[in-house]
């Protein structure tokens, strides 16, 4: 049968006219999308052969500082830029809208605000903003009547020429007259220690490089520890010991932690009179120790290193106080002789619980305070040393997070603790443990004149896993919002290393919900919600469980009518971005949109490279791929090698040129082979900035560009446009 010309015609004007409707609809399906050149390169383990078209990415750290770029860096830059140029391309029809958002967030932050002081030695001590500084003033006053301010650091003037500015920590001398600083300008956290006489103002000589960023002071008030990392990995393997007034070349190295799957820090006791060394990877710790009046003496080990013993340590008159998982999978509290700090001289002092996960304790004269996690939410536990006190502080919202925090002070019945909820502001409150008597020192402002607290409301709910698993999810949303399967809601979840996702207040947050959109929590398996187990089977042959129970919480939330897979959007960093490359690949319909930021989703080649950053002492959290049960269960859900000829969501991927945690070739090539392979017409873009490294932007406000983006591309989705 012959189709007459009219027809052709006529098929040609349908098909141009709605291919016309939907570039209108998605203008950048108008734009020519960048596309990576390939060099196939293959990558053989256990008899196992893996092509990797995009292997050629990655760059050495003296290719990316290099003065002159070679042509492998050139060509990375060129496919860097190209990505950054056709974000803002195919995102210009909401440059207005993210312009509004940044506005917006920015705006509910107090311009001039200030942190609670606190008191040591003599001194208060607090931060300050003046009003549109990107950066704090660090400031003291003498605790007396009328005492003036001093600014130690003034991080705006410093921070000047610099895109990118961090402080890491500062600390006092034991005589209140010296600051030590730590600053890093390139965002790939290897600091610069500096030191100020905070009576003259001078800044001293002494430079430290490539540290960790904290100094810890010896007694004598001329003697520091601090920390260095390796060059190429950076672990923090050394503890070196620094003199005031001496260069950095005749520094001491007081210990050097050559197992390649660890790295060691340093801190000191509250009591003030030891020094503390840990070496820590994920499943074992080692600590030793020294009198903080005698500097150059001998360190001891308090226990030492065995697979699968964890422990941490404080002081209290003539015991060790310490945190442990020996015999106690949820850690328990136990102390010893300082002269006996071997394991068979420990005694419990709060023993192992089944149902409650001990996470930490804060000493006074004369009270304990432990942090504990119940029932997946955490608690604080007030205990007397004379044993006639023993209770827990109360909480009433139904998911919220508490925390000790800043309890310098060690004779005193006063606490301090900060306090948030989904619906809460934080707050940091004073807290008597003698009276019970509390107060709120300070409530995060909210400058926004249609803010109330009453307006929103959380609920916290169980979804059940595919295996049986009660998986915890956190939500909050307006006031009168209809459970009619027809809401807009972000899922969000980390579910690694045994981090937490805390049910915290965000005043960023009431752009999404103000917009009616729900926001929750996935509290997945790989954190530690509900105790030390809920880690254990996240991790390792068990990470897929972190993945499952996010699809799961998903697929609940769609049954249960707070929204459908339209308008579901999904949102993780880091190992979270692992997390959305996982269920991106196993399902993903369940999404409209995925939002994956420094996301870790080249697993297996990173596991089997010992020189990137983080790789060795993380053997514990994803298992040594050079163990071919670990290489064939990370090959089975890693994002990057299980990307496949199909439909995707939309998906927004952010990244830092010079991030140390996660290199951004992972997320480059990532999305360059995405572009490869799948079959859609959703939208696929890539925000790398080429000045910062994981942690994004360093100042106050620049910060939220980034996540301004992140709305617009969502709210874009939804089709809201204001």
């Amino acid at each position: 049968m012959k189709i007459p010309f009219i027809s052709f015609a006529v098929l040609f004007i349908v098909c141009f006219s709605c291919k016309q409707k939907e570039e209108e609809a998605k203008p950048y399906l108008a734009l020519e999308a960048p596309k990576a050149k390939e060099i196939a390169k293959e990558l053989t383990t256990h008899g196992d052969t893996r092509t990797d078209n995009y292997f050629w990415m990655r760059l050495s750290d003296a290719q990316k500082n290099a003065e002159t770029p070679d042509a492998q860096t050139q060509d990375v830059l060129n496919y860097l830029n190209a990505e950054n140029e056709y974000l803002n391309k195919a995102m210009a029809h909401t440059d207005a809208l993210q312009d509004t958002l940044y506005d917006e967030i920015i705006g509910r932050i107090k311009k001039d605000d200030q942190s609670v002081p606190v008191n040591k030695k003599g001194y208060s001590y607090y931060t300050r903003y003046e009003t549109g500084a990107n950066y704090a003033l660090y400031c003291r006053k003498k605790i007396q009547d009328n005492a003036e301010e001093e600014i130690m650091l003034n991080v705006p003037e410093l921070a000047k020429g610099f895109s990118y500015y961090a402080v890491g920590s500062t600390s006092i001398s034991p005589d209140n007259n010296m600051l030590a600083y730590g600053v890093d300008t390139v965002s790939r956290r290897q600091y610069t220690i500096f030191f100020k006489n905070l009576k003259t103002g001078e800044t001293l000589k002494d430079e430290l490089k490539n540290t960790g960023g904290s100094a810890i002071w010896a007694n004598d008030g001329k003697t520091i520890f601090y920390t260095t990392k390796d060059p190429q990995t950076l672990r923090d393997n050394k503890i070196v010991k620094h003199v005031i007034g001496t260069n950095q070349s005749e520094d001491v190295v007081v210990y050097e932690e050559k197992d390649e799957t660890f790295f060691c820090s340093i801190y000191k006791t509250k009591s003030d009179a030891y020094l503390i060394i840990s070496s820590t990877q994920t499943l074992s710790s080692e600590c030793r120790y020294l009198d903080a009046n005698t500097p150059n003496g001998e360190w001891k080990i308090i226990q030492s290193r065995e697979k699968d013993l964890e422990y941490s340590v404080d002081h209290y008159e003539d015991y060790f106080y310490i945190r442990t998982n020996l015999d106690a999978k949820n850690f328990k509290l136990v102390k010893t002789p300082i002269n006996k700090t071997e394991k068979e001289h420990w005694v419990d002092v709060i023993p192992h619980r089944n149902d409650v996960f001990f996470q930490s304790i804060d000493i006074f004269e004369n009270y304990l305070v432990s942090e504990e996690r119940k029932q997946g939410l955490r608690t604080i536990r007030v205990m007397g040393w004379d044993g006639k006190n023993d209770y827990y502080i109360n909480f009433n919202d139904p998911a919220y997070y508490a925390a000790t925090t800043s309890n310098i002070d060690f004779n005193t019945n006063v606490l301090r603790y900060y306090y948030s909820s989904l619906t809460t502001p934080g707050s940091t409150i004073e807290y008597n443990m003698e009276t019970k008597k509390q107060t709120i020192l300070k409530q995060e402002d909210v400058i926004d004149s249609t803010f109330n607290v009453d307006n929103y409301t959380s609920e916290r709910l169980f979804a059940t896993a595919t295996d049986g698993t009660k998986v915890p999810v956190s939500l909050v949303y307006k006031k009168g919002i209809k459970k009619d399967g027809k809401n807009p809601l972000l899922l969000y979840a980390y579910g690694s290393y045994g981090s937490n996702s805390e049910p915290t207040f965000r005043s960023s947050r009431l752009s999404l919900l103000n917009r009616g959109f729900i926001y929750a929590i996935a509290h997945v398996r790989g954190g530690q919600e509900m105790g030390r187990d809920w880690y254990e089977n996240g991790k390792l042959l068990k990470k897929k469980n972190t993945f499952t129970d996010f699809i799961d919480v998903g697929k609940f939330l769609v049954d249960k009518g707070y929204t459908n897979n339209e308008h579901m959007y999904a949102n993780g960093g880091s190992a979270g971005g692992l997390l959305m490359g996982a269920i991106a690949n196993m399902e993903p319909n369940l999404w409209n949109g995925v939002v994956a930021a420094v996301p870790f989703v080249d697993v297996v080649s990173t596991m089997l490279d010992e020189s990137i950053p983080l790789t060795t002492f993380e053997f514990d959290e994803w298992g040594n791929p050079k163990n071919k049960e670990y290489y064939d269960y990370m090959k089975s859900y890693s994002p990057y090698d299980n990307i496949e000829a199909k439909s995707y969501p939309n998906i927004l991927i952010t990244t830092g040129y010079w991030d140390s945690q996660v290199q951004y070739w992972e997320p480059a090539k990532w999305i360059a082979k995405l572009r490869a392979l799948k079959t859609d017409n959703n939208l696929l873009i890539m925000d790398c900035n080429m000045k910062t490294g994981h942690g994004g932007a360093s100042g106050r406000f620049e910060r939220y560009k980034q996540l301004a983006l992140t709305y617009a591309f969502i709210f874009d989705l939804e089709g809201i446009s204001q």
